[in-house]
């Protein structure tokens, strides 16, 4: 327990009870969800001390207990963290074989030997936790099993830091870097003049074509294509053959983005297509050459971009949206799924919903489908 931490009384043994004190993360919360159990420490587990510590939650009870996992507490053992968002579940909590809940104020007061972790957003508590405990493991099972496979290719002029791991049959080409703790998975193609930065997943038989830049904490999952040719054709009127027109710009990500399995991201014709800091992408999504996304966007699966598009930071895209060439989707704006952008088109309203095709704000677009369905019944 911290030096001068205030304690709160126990009923139950009669005495007081030890609380670290750490200031929360204020955030809103979300409902929750069921999940298997999934370990991520091999080595010494990790106390709720130090997970307290490590996501600005409030500890009551004894910080020495350790914890190996995360779990729904449907599914939970004892070494399991897991959280509960609703105080209506928290008896459930309770119940479990857990060591440890994150839970919000309304535990406080509880009686129970397991660790409680007081957070104002349960939900993003857990998931830092998670984190914190996804890489303590990896700092523990990875340390002896770093560097380069004997049947991976690094070529001569390839950097390959100290701390990294190439995984059998991968490739690294000539002046690519791969920076401090990266992994790189098996048969992955990592091009000429490629940039890696440090800590980045670069899941099995991710292909990065050359002279692709990505930042420092980047997520890339199986099957991803990484800065490939864009769609771009000149059609000669007399013959009336495409010729295709140059791709020779470049791919920038960069730091703490995520991509999903087989996304597949062109680089740009002459200039550079950029995914901004912090931003994730879904699986089966395409984005064309030149396209600027800002940071903190989030799209959904099988949504899929043309080429010169400007998304500006904090956008939401649902599954499915097609955006065409051009286009400019403003700061905070939200796209449901399947909506359909014209080219050219400027979609402006921070925190603004727009739905449908051509997509629209869906106040407008449901009394749209109102007006048709009156139609209808008309007829």
């Amino acid at each position: 327990m911290a030096v001068g931490a205030p304690e709160m009384e126990d009923p139950a043994q009669g005495g007081k009870r030890p609380v670290l004190e750490i200031p929360p993360v204020a955030s809103p919360s979300a409902p929750p969800f069921p999940f298997p159990r999934r370990t991520y420490k091999t080595g010494a587990m990790p106390s709720v001390g130090e997970i307290a510590r490590a996501i600005d939650a409030n500890l009551v009870g004894n910080e020495q207990l350790t914890v190996a996992r995360v779990a729904s507490f449907a599914s939970a053992s004892p070494g399991d963290l897991v959280f509960v968002e609703k105080e209506e579940d928290f008896p459930l909590a309770l119940d479990s074989n857990s060591t440890a809940i994150i839970a919000s104020s309304f535990a406080m007061t509880a009686t129970t030997s397991k660790a409680l972790l007081i957070s104002v957003n349960p939900r993003l508590a857990f998931a830092r936790a998670a984190k914190f405990l996804q890489a303590q493991s990896d700092a523990a099972g990875k340390s002896g099993n770093r560097g380069v496979h004997a049947s991976a290719l690094v070529l001569p002029t390839a950097e390959v830091a100290r701390t990294a791991t190439i995984d059998p049959w991968a490739f690294v080409g000539d002046g690519a870097k791969v920076g401090e703790r990266t992994w790189v998975g098996t048969g992955c193609m990592i091009g000429q003049g490629v940039l890696i930065g440090e800590d980045c997943k670069i899941y099995p038989k991710v292909t990065i074509y050359p002279g692709t830049r990505i930042g420092s904490r980047v997520i890339v999952h199986a099957g991803a294509v990484l800065g490939s040719d864009g769609f771009g054709y000149v059609r000669d009127p007399e013959g009336g053959r495409y010729e295709k027109f140059p791709q020779i710009g470049r791919l920038e990500i960069e730091d703490d983005v995520e991509i999903g399995a087989n996304t597949t991201i062109d680089r740009g014709a002459l200039e550079t297509t950029r995914i901004g800091r912090g931003t994730k992408v879904d699986n089966l999504v395409h984005i064309g050459h030149n396209c600027q996304i800002g940071d903190n966007v989030v799209i959904a699966a099988q949504a899929g971009f043309s080429g010169s598009i400007v998304i500006e930071n904090n956008v939401v895209i649902g599954g499915q949206v097609g955006v065409g060439e051009h286009a400019r989707i403003q700061d905070g704006v939200l796209l449901g799924g399947q909506a359909g952008v014209l080219p050219k088109k400027v979609l402006r309203g921070k925190g603004i919903a727009f739905w449908g095709t051509p997509a629209k704000p869906l106040r407008e677009y449901l009394k749209s489908l109102a007006a048709l369905a009156k139609l209808g019944k008309r007829e």
